[in-house]
């Protein structure tokens, strides 16, 4: 079947050229010309029962097609008329003389006149107005077209549609632009054809003239009764189906989308249905009705009919709404049977709150907490390079009032307590007194906190206090939580996002990444380890390339990453200083990292390289070195050599897990440093 349709296309086309070409009897242009008038009349039904305009978007190569169809047949009804017209009427077919005899009352006069007329009112009035439509609708649309898509990538990184809903749309907009595009060049097809059936007009009667009274030795008055009669039959037969395939086109371009997914008639039925629109019809029809001269028996039905819209309408508008139906009682659950929707939950991310907290999520009371986790959502995803997973809410009735959990993946990674009529006073090291309330701990830092009543917060706030509400709490709980386990958020799904994303900008690079060298799934791997040491994915053309190249040596996802790293250093310390300071970096004492680097020779592994109580010790020595850079908010890197990083990484991770441990030739060469403390010698470390 579709090897059919797929053959129908070439066949048509070469009927067309036959058309033109080859002469063919008058039984056959009958046949041909009732087609025309049947494909015409299924394009306009099509036109106006489609609920948008893409619903049709084959419509501009379908009115191509259509009107060389047309022109085609004016070619043979020509050559016809020219022909055999001086044998009668009836030798160009019987549609001719149909609409040669039958429509005009057999006098061509007339025909000139109707014809005319239908020329006037096709290409003046419904092919030029659907020809400035398509041209204004075209520019509109290419114009709003950057605009339309920044809202759908705005709406994807909010969470509020999905990636497939996001591709489909960019699909839909941009089918937009070409339809309108295409409707703007289809329209001067149907101007053309409209000039071309006057010009074909005007050749059939000049030709018929010359023929008949040279050729056929027939009487001027004879041979115009015979060959203009044809010539209009003819241009009636073609300018009838190009009428409606204009108001077709017109119907398209003009119709505005409706949200209610009605076709035509049932978008002008529904915003003609009001009685407030008919009761001025009928009382304006009746007082010209009672006017002296005007035709009483006609205006007078009218303005009854239009009376009895008016009231039927608001009848219908005033009468109350139907009960709801009875619904079927829900047959009894079956007891003995499990479905999966009990024991499977999609979302990756829970967050169950006590029934306290419900009114922080009611909807009727503005849900502040959801639109603050839509924010986090959007602004993590900017930070860490990929659309984080959607949060699901819910109430659990096994949690104390006031308690909510955060879950990733089933395992609990964030707990506490908030109270959704309070707000929470935070003393960020300048609060001055104590205020009236429930002492706390802040979530997200561990600051000592107090919960205070709403009415409260501006003396808290006049005291040195920071005074956030209960849903803030919450989010900010969830944001720093959801940053800290960010590999846990990215998977197999939103790295092949990643990719397609990037196949969009640079395709040869995307192909020559995965699958192959790397499978998905190391490439996953990879991208996680840089997670882990607060590596975001926001350059992810510059680590992808920097991935190809090493991939060429090795498909281990921890040595790709360690011979990665190099190429990342600039990324890694943008986060610690600005261009023209000095990045601020701890070091090991030369003999200290000689003796960890035997020993990761010993322990090719790297699971005991280090000795516990020497470990310790070590991290004791970088805790005090640390501390009075952090208590300054100045951040700086631990800077070893290549072959420990990722020992001297796993030993400091619980400790002090943002600081960054990087190699010597992570560095910029270019970069200035400055070495704010060096971590002594073993002797030093055991003393």
């Amino acid at each position: 079947m579709p090897a059919m349709r797929g053959s129908a296309l070439p066949a048509a086309i070469l009927l067309l050229v036959l058309l033109m070409v080859v002469p063919i009897p008058a039984f056959m242009l009958d046949i041909f010309f009732v087609m025309n008038i049947m494909i015409s009349i299924a394009v306009l039904m099509v036109a106006l029962n489609a609920q948008k305009p893409l619903d049709f978007s084959a419509f501009p190569t379908v009115l191509l097609f259509a009107t060389l169809f047309r022109l085609g047949l004016n070619v043979a009804s020509t050559r016809v008329v020219l022909v055999h017209g001086h044998e009668g009427e009836a030798a160009a077919g019987h549609v001719i003389e149909a609409f040669g005899t039958f429509l005009i009352g057999g006098d061509y006069v007339v025909g000139l006149f109707v014809f005319s007329i239908l020329i006037i009112i096709n290409m003046i009035v419904v092919t030029k107005g659907a020809g400035r439509v398509s041209e204004v609708s075209a520019r509109f649309t290419l114009d709003a077209l950057p605009g339309k898509q920044m809202a759908i990538d705005a709406d994807l990184n909010a969470g509020l549609i999905t990636p497939d809903e996001a591709r489909n749309k960019r699909i839909e907009t941009g089918a937009e632009a070409d339809f309108y595009g295409a409707m703007d060049g289809s329209s001067k097809f149907v101007k053309g054809d409209a000039v071309a059936g006057l010009l074909i007009l005007a050749i059939n009667i000049v030709g018929g003239l010359i023929l008949g009274v040279v050729s056929h030795q027939m009487a001027v008055g004879e041979a115009a009764q015979t060959y203009v009669l044809l010539a209009i039959g003819d241009a009636l037969v073609a300018q009838v189906p190009s009428l409606l395939l204009s108001i077709a086109a017109a119907a398209i371009v003009t119709r505005v989308t409706s949200t209610s997914s009605q076709d035509l008639a049932g978008q002008i039925g529904t915003q003609f249905a009001s009685h407030r629109t008919w009761a001025p019809v009928a009382g304006i029809l009746g007082l010209l009705a009672m006017l002296p001269g005007m035709p009483f028996l006609v205006l007078a039905p009218a303005a009854g009919i239009a009376g009895f819209a008016s009231w039927k309408l608001g009848k219908i508008k005033n009468a109350p709404p139907p009960p709801p139906p009875v619904e079927a009682l829900p047959e009894a659950a079956d007891l003995s049977k499990i479905c999966w929707e009990e024991v499977a939950d999609t979302c990756h991310i829970m967050l169950d709150i006590g029934y306290g907290l419900v009114p922080l999520v009611d909807e009727r009371k503005g849900a502040p907490l959801m639109s603050r986790i839509t924010g986090v959502r959007r602004q993590l995803s900017k930070e860490l390079g990929f659309v984080v997973p959607q949060v699901k809410v819910r109430d659990d009735i096994n949690l104390a009032p006031y308690t909510y959990r955060i879950s990733i993946g089933g395992v609990v990674v964030g707990e506490d307590m908030a109270s959704a009529t309070e707000m929470l006073a935070l003393d960020t090291g300048q609060a001055v007194g104590m205020l009236n309330g429930k002492t706390a701990k802040d979530p997200t830092f561990g600051l000592d906190a107090v919960w205070i009543q709403p009415g409260d917060a501006d003396a808290a706030t006049g005291a040195g206090y920071l005074v956030v509400d209960a849903g803030t709490v919450i989010a900010t709980h969830l944001n720093h939580v959801l940053t800290v386990n960010a590999t846990e958020l990215l998977g197999p799904d939103e790295v092949q996002a990643l990719l397609d994303g990037l196949k969009d900008r640079a395709a040869n690079l995307v192909a020559a990444l995965c699958p192959n060298p790397l499978t998905l799934t190391t490439l996953t791997q990879v991208l996680r380890a840089l997670l882990a040491e607060n590596i975001t994915l926001k350059e992810f053309r510059r680590i992808a390339a920097a991935i190809v190249v090493v991939a060429q040596r090795t498909q281990d996802a921890d040595e790709i990453v360690e011979l990665i790293r190099p190429e990342l250093g600039a990324l890694i310390i943008q986060k610690l200083c600005g261009v023209r300071e000095p990045l601020r970096v701890m070091t090991l004492e030369g003999q200290l990292e000689a003796l960890l680097g035997q020993a990761m020779r010993n322990d090719p592994s790297r699971r005991h390289a280090i000795e516990p109580d020497l470990g310790r010790r070590i991290v004791d020595a970088l805790t005090n070195a640390a501390q009075p850079l952090m208590a300054e908010a100045k951040p700086f890197a631990l800077v070893v050599q290549p072959s420990i990083r990722v020992a001297i990484r796993k030993l400091i991770k619980s400790y002090l897990p943002d600081t960054p441990v990087m190699s010597f030739f992570e560095v910029p060469e270019d970069k200035a440093v400055e070495v704010v403390a060096v971590i002594g010698a073993p002797e030093a470390i055991a003393a």
